[in-house]
């Protein structure tokens, strides 16, 4: 599409330093065009956009444009395997409902409407403008996502807080990864996951708690069975998931009650002598008060309380107090819980006592959720100040200021709200303009109709993303078209620390931009341009984020530039620059660069990152969930992924029909035969589902993978949220999706 004239004269009426590059491409519009430095017909490499496993693949180009993708054989994170996601991932982006121009919604017909850029920024930015001078400039905000790459995460929260004068943003990464996030900084003063994927093919005992990578990480699980250690494989799931069919030893505890669990395992631990005196003693803090607290968690108690066999909780004792090399992998089931951090920290304390950390095939290990929650955690600019800083640490807002050359009085002193209290601001009338970017809260978010509920207080909802038919998309008032995975450029981080390159293989359809561009057109059209004047383009910001990197515990100035990324296969962080420290520049040196060992792991010298180097012993006794079952809602509900071809609310995957073949396309519940056959129903019966808070029909799924007394059901179908009850983890302000309580009734003939 050639460029029109309502850009150029957009431009021309900012006339700002951000011009030149924003028009380099004449003859398109925007900047969809493959870079000229990849051949017309050949093949390169990029990182997946869909989960955080990572993997590389090979895009085949043919006249300029990958045509088909491969999983690439060198690659470290997936040694040239891929699930279904991957092999498809360039199905959503040909999507016959892709946003092509920008959208205003018509308030008299009440429909969206094509309008040209011009009108979209000055929509935009009159009106947000209008809601800051009449209700304060904090009552606009933010909600973003873990998908887009770590340079536009940045520039949005740095645009929107530094250049727009806004105060509450935050990630959709509170959905699945904010208590990690939380219980690594406690625990070893800084978000530093420990891990390296080689280390799922090193243990010789993996305890997975709430994880199950045989669907959520099909990759990781992979690298498991290439353990070639013949490892004991212990689960902790209330359900029979494929993972835990495929265990050692599967504890199908009693829903949430994993931190009493956690905690009869130190006890037992610790009674019999299986701890690390020496690490103790020389690498952590607090395990005297934390030997003391769990001595009431016998085995007679946890057994009762988590439902299990005293025999199994046996076997899980011996294996972990006898295995010389042993991993703990969480993710879902305990980030998204109602006592999560505590939990989380619970994990972190058997490897702590034990010593299972620092070694090859030992960790307390968080698999993350989405493609690029690492770069959300460290670079959103969300809850904490760039680069993992606090905003009300005014050395912390002096450093970044100066780093990015802007006055410090432009950046808060205070915290943003996380996103359960940007809603709660919404329907206090606090928050009155919206700006979602790539993310679904319509269909994804806790107690769904809530949300749905409370868009109508705001006046102003902008929508960016790359189709206008999300559920969320559908109730915008303006609608930015996004390119997506595949039609733009930057970096992302994965669950191991590392930092791998995406690139622009396809032409992002009709008018829309990378989401860097669209920050940038906001910025100009604002007045704030001149402000970021470097953040000239995604490589630009790269170089920015690794100043912001300089000194901290993900130091990772040693990187070059993209070509260094892409020739190493991609680097974990920590990697300084080498007259910095070397705790991360293990490696070769290829000519000029030093190329690091392809898996490093982080805390081998038994230091850590808090102010005397020691990990913190971190707990609290276990609280009742908030929404027990009873007599007139007797069923747990439990929700989780349904199949490695799902993803997130469907939004990309449910536009490839190879995908939409791997999974039902109704929504269906698994029930337990024994409850199934009381309650008179039979498979592929629709039953209707009902919490205290909505009622859905499903198809009934008679399985023994659920325990009696609980369903599951799969998160990917937007009706299941509308059951979930808001409730939320107090340190990490994470929801608990995972528990609720239900009754389920048959139709009327």
């Amino acid at each position: 599409m050639n460029t029109t004239p309502d850009h150029r004269s957009l431009l021309r009426q900012w006339d700002g330093p951000l011009t030149a590059d924003l028009v380099r491409t004449p003859g398109q519009f925007g900047l969809g065009q493959v870079p000229a430095r990849l051949k017309p017909d050949a093949t390169t490499t990029l990182v997946c956009g869909y989960c955080s496993t990572g993997c590389g693949l090979q895009a085949h180009l043919q006249q300029g444009e990958a045509v088909n993708l491969t999983a690439d054989p060198a690659y470290p994170v997936n040694l040239g395997m891929a699930c279904p996601k991957g092999w498809e991932a360039l199905a959503p982006l040909s999507a016959p409902d892709r946003a092509l121009t920008p959208l205003l919604r018509n308030p008299k017909a009440d429909i969206l409407e094509t309008v040209s850029w011009v009108r979209a920024m000055r929509e935009f930015t009159t009106r947000f403008k209008a809601i800051q001078q009449a209700h304060g400039p904090h009552s606009i905000a933010f909600l973003s996502t873990g998908q887009i790459c770590t340079e536009e995460m940045a520039f949005l929260g740095a645009l929107f807080k530094f250049g727009m004068g806004g105060l509450h943003g935050d990630s959709n990464t509170r959905q699945c990864m904010a208590t990690s996030h939380v219980a690594y900084k406690e625990s070893f003063g800084f978000d530093a996951p420990p891990f390296t994927y080689a280390d799922f093919e090193q243990s010789d005992v993996l305890v997975f708690i709430g994880a199950n990578p045989c669907i959520a990480h099909p990759i990781l699980w992979q690298r498991v069975l290439r353990n070639p250690h013949q490892p004991a494989i212990v689960v902790v799931d209330p359900r029979r998931t494929e993972t835990a069919m495929n265990a050692t030893l599967h504890l199908p505890i009693a829903p949430k009650s994993d931190l009493a669990l956690l905690y009869g395992l130190a006890h037992a631990l610790d009674r019999r002598g299986a701890v690390n005196a020496r690490f103790i003693q020389e690498s952590t803090s607090g395990f005297e008060e934390f030997a003391r607290f769990v001595e009431d968690y016998t085995p007679e108690r946890v057994c009762a309380a988590s439902e299990i066999d005293r025999t199994d909780f046996d076997r899980c004792v011996e294996f972990i107090a006898t295995g010389r090399r042993v991993s703990f992998w969480w993710t879902m089931g305990v980030n998204q819980g109602h006592e999560a951090t505590r939990t989380a920290q619970a994990i972190i304390n058997l490897a702590l006592m034990t010593g299972s950390i620092g070694r090859p095939g030992t960790g307390a290990n968080s698999i993350t959720g989405q493609c690029n929650a690492m770069g959300s955690r460290l670079f959103a600019n969300a809850t904490s100040l760039l680069g993992g800083r606090d905003f009300q640490d005014m050395e912390h807002r002096v450093e970044v200021a100066r780093i990015l050359g802007m006055p410090e009085a432009v950046i808060p002193k205070q915290n943003s709200w996380a996103y359960d209290q940007i809603l709660d601001g919404i329907e206090r009338d606090e928050i009155r303009g919206l700006w979602i970017v790539g993310t679904n809260p319509a269909h994804s978010w806790i107690d769904q109709d809530r949300f749905n509920r409370i868009r109508k207080r705001l006046e102003f909802l902008v929508v960016q993303d790359l189709y206008p038919t999300t559920d969320t998309a559908r109730q915008a008032d303006l609608i930015l078209p996004a390119a997506g995975w595949g039609e733009k450029e930057g970096t992302l981080i994965n669950s191991e620390r590392r930092i791998g390159l995406v690139k622009r293989i396809v032409r992002a359809p009709g008018e829309a931009l990378d989401d860097f561009h669209i920050f940038q057109l906001v910025a100009a059209a604002w007045g704030c341009g001149d402000q970021f004047r470097e953040w000239s383009s995604p490589a630009a910001v790269f170089q920015i984020l690794k100043r912001l990197s300089a000194g901290r515990p993900f130091d990772f100035t040693g990187i070059e530039d993209y070509r260094h990324l892409e020739d190493a296969g991609g680097i974990q962080w920590p990697f300084p620059a080498p007259e910095g420290s070397v705790c991360g520049r293990e490696g070769r040196r290829d000519s000029q660069r030093i190329m690091p060992l392809r898996e490093r792991r982080l805390f081998g010298d038994g230091r850590f990152f808090t102010s005397d180097g020691r990990a913190r012993f971190h707990f609290d006794p276990p609280r009742p969930v908030s929404e027990p079952a009873n007599a007139e809602f007797p069923f747990v509900l439990l929700t989780g992924r349904g199949t490695s071809a799902q993803w997130h609310t469907g939004t990309r995957t449910g536009k490839s029909t190879i995908l939409r073949q791997l999974y039902p396309e109704q929504i269906y519940m698994e029930i337990n035969p024994e409850d199934a056959r009381r309650l008179r129903i039979t498979a592929g019966e629709s039953v209707q589902v009902t919490s205290r808070r909505a009622s859905i029909l499903v198809s009934a799924h008679i399985s023994p993978t659920i325990a009696a007394g609980q369903v599951f059901l799969p998160m990917h179908y937007e009706a299941v949220n509308r059951l979930t009850l808001a409730v939320f983890d107090p340190h990490s302000r994470q929801p608990s999706y995972k528990h609720c309580a239900v009754c389920i009734s048959r139709l009327p003939n």
